[in-house]
């Protein structure tokens, strides 16, 4: 970037980096990045204003969104892609492109997975399965019905079940969406394996968990030991 005067070139400051200041502390910023004043910074979190001295700004990019690269992955910003593509460049790579505004489509994953159960008839009970993609996935259930030659059948929850309900909501986290299996009372008719099933336009993921029906707390002690 050229200096103060215009009449010569120096290195730019990169993002997060001091800038607005006189001598070597200071500098003005890339392209792409603007110098915010620490003073209005302080001020608009509440705190006291900085002293004097020292430089009074901070080099932030003026597109404060993520965005995905060419090479698939996610940027906080603009400038982190560009600064990305710089290094990329320098190790004799191809330049990283901005290939739309937001984070990168991604196919399902399981964050939290749903866990195996041990319980007495006339219990109430809960599955979980925690997923997040890009878009945000849709979730749903199934239980697996096993033949002797291995799947036979998917059975679509909730279906005509009484004792049993779905519940969906989204996050905790931004494109995550958590499911529930809410069962009670619990009776041996529902012991099997229930599949959690995540997709979007990107993939889909799945895992499966196994509810045990027993009569008496004792009979979970002996089987689960």
């Amino acid at each position: 970037v050229r200096d103060a005067c215009g009449c010569c070139w120096q290195c730019g400051r990169g993002e997060g980096e001091a800038c607005g200041g006189g001598g070597a502390a200071g500098g003005r910023c890339a392209p792409g990045l603007e110098c915010v004043k620490s003073r209005q910074r302080r001020k608009a979190k509440g705190g006291p204003a900085p002293p004097a001295a020292g430089p009074p700004g901070v080099c932030l990019c003026k597109s404060r969104y993520p965005v995905c690269g060419s090479d698939g992955l996610t940027y906080g910003s603009g400038c982190q892609l560009r600064a990305a593509s710089l290094r990329a460049q320098s190790r004799g790579e191809p330049a990283i492109s901005q290939r739309s505004k937001g984070a990168c489509e991604q196919g399902p994953s399981i964050v939290t997975p749903p866990k195996d159960i041990w319980n007495v008839t006339g219990a109430q009970i809960y599955l979980s399965c925690e997923v997040i993609g890009i878009p945000t996935p849709v979730l749903i259930w199934n239980k697996i019905i096993r033949g002797q030659y291995g799947v036979q059948r998917m059975e679509l929850l909730p279906g005509d079940r009484e004792n049993l309900a779905i519940q969906t909501r989204g996050g905790p986290e931004k494109h995550e969406v958590t499911g529930w299996v809410l069962i009670s009372p619990l009776s041996k008719e529902d012991a099997g394996e229930y599949e959690c099933h995540a997709s979007n336009a990107k993939g889909e993921a799945t895992a499966s968990a196994k509810i045990h029906v027993v009569e008496t707390l004792h009979e979970i002690a002996l089987t689960k030991g």
